[in-house]
């Protein structure tokens, strides 16, 4: 490859933006941060500094960014740590590096490019599939030498990722943090709490209610769940007794609302969830 103005190597940019690039260092660095020393990291976060004028490339010397690094992050690197950092970033599949050369054929500054940390399948990068056991016409793909460590730690990563469960703090938005950091403790699982908080806003989608009686009563339902199973009264499931406990409790909830109700304010109708709640309702009216 030639050498030359940064311009000339806009076409290895696998980044649509500043933004899109730093979303995916960010998820590199929580996966691979450990695997660097902090001088290497000093060194890699200026890497990625140069890497601005075109996105996710940089073809500055190494004495340049080295001296960077002495200049503006007061803790200066050597040459050594440099390429250190760069020979572990292109093994764990982090860069991609393109040596250049000048017109009279001397070796020139080196070309590095980020990869993108997890690939799209409708984008096309140029660059290897993930799964490199597949044949065509009973030979195996031609993959480059430099990328296998790139498509081996992908591998891994995503085996080990469909193996780990996802924990709390995978649970949707949707969900009040109170209800997650009460059921935390006991079902350390997104899915599960989810189903959880299913159960509570089925029972009460329909009910005119604030959102902080919903959470603090679901919270409550919870507790008393967790206590009768400690106990053992739970001859059920323990999510099938906190969605019976759960439905128990709001129709206490209402029932109570419309006992406090004024009968000389014109009366509207109230969206019930149960039979037995829509008779206690008309009861409390006649009384």
């Amino acid at each position: 490859m030639k050498s030359g103005n940064i311009e000339r190597f806009k076409q290895l940019s696998q980044f649509r933006d500043t933004k899109d690039f730093n979303n995916h260092i960010e998820q590199w660095m929580t996966e691979i941060k450990k695997q660097f020393t902090k001088s290497e990291l000093v060194a890699l976060k200026r890497l990625i500094r140069f890497s601005a004028k075109v996105v996710g490339v940089c073809n500055a010397k190494i004495g340049t960014v080295v001296s960077a690094t002495h200049e503006r992050d007061g803790a200066g690197i050597s040459r050594s740590t440099f390429k250190r950092m760069t020979t572990k970033a292109k093994d764990l599949g982090l860069l991609l590096i393109h040596e250049t050369e000048r017109k009279n054929g001397s070796q020139s500054a080196n070309v590095y490019v980020f990869n993108r940390f997890e690939l799209p399948e409708e984008e096309n990068l140029n660059l290897p599939q993930t799964n490199i056991l597949s044949k065509t016409n009973n030979q195996t793909n031609n993959i480059r030498k430099e990328d296998k460590p790139f498509i081996a730690y992908r591998e891994k990563r995503l085996n080990k990722a469909k193996e780990q469960p996802l924990d709390h703090t995978y649970t949707g938005k949707h969900v009040p943090a109170k209800f997650v950091q009460i059921v935390t403790p006991y079902f350390d699982c997104a899915i599960t709490i989810e189903d959880l908080w299913k159960s509570v806003f089925l029972d009460t989608r329909k009910l005119s209610l604030d959102s902080n009686i919903v959470t603090d009563t679901a919270i409550d339902a919870f507790k008393q769940t967790i206590r009768s199973y400690k106990l053992g009264n739970i001859k059920e499931t323990l999510a099938k007794y906190f969605t019976g406990t759960v439905k128990k409790m709001f129709d206490k909830t209402v029932i109570e609302d419309i006992r406090g109700y004024d009968k000389s304010e014109k009366i509207s109708p109230l969206p019930l969830h149960s039979s037995s709640l829509f008779g206690a309702f008309c009861n409390i009216l006649a009384e």
